[in-house]
């Protein structure tokens, strides 16, 4: 069964992050400039939470508020579940889909190592499939 570290191996540990008092406006530039939908607030190394185009559009867009002005700790999420490297992708993507969330941070002893999106989780999946049919060929192959 494939694992979060599976994800974490192939797509690397790097963590795009902002300060919880960078403004808004600057974090959606890293993120535009990453092609990225989400940057982790962190504060001397430690996690703070997450700030999405969801956060941007729910709580800046749609409010008519200025995203000049607005600091990333006023529209962040820092109610994301944790995950760690031995959880499943089956799990993730239950945990996702529960949530309805697109993003999921992963820690290992309580330390950030990761993030993950349902994008990661979908290429997993397929990845997966992908092995278990050759693997089925070379099985059926090697029959004949």
């Amino acid at each position: 069964m494939k694992k979060v570290a599976d994800i974490i191996n192939r797509k690397g540990n790097r963590v795009t992050h902002v300060s919880p008092v960078a403004s808004v406006l600057d974090a959606l530039k890293i993120m535009a400039d990453q092609n990225i939908g989400s940057v982790m607030v962190l504060e001397n190394g430690e996690y703070l939470g997450i700030m999405t185009e969801r956060d941007y559009s729910r709580k800046i867009a749609l409010k008519g508020r200025s995203s000049t002005e607005a600091m990333v700790s006023e529209i962040m999420s820092s109610d994301f579940p944790r995950i760690t490297p031995h959880d499943s992708i089956d799990y993730c993507m239950q945990l996702m889909s529960d949530k309805n969330i697109r993003y999921l941070p992963v820690f290992s002893e309580d330390k950030l190592c990761g993030i993950i999106s349902i994008n990661d989780v979908v290429k997993e999946t397929i990845i997966s499939q992908q092995e278990t049919i050759s693997q089925l060929k070379d099985y059926l192959h090697a029959s004949m």
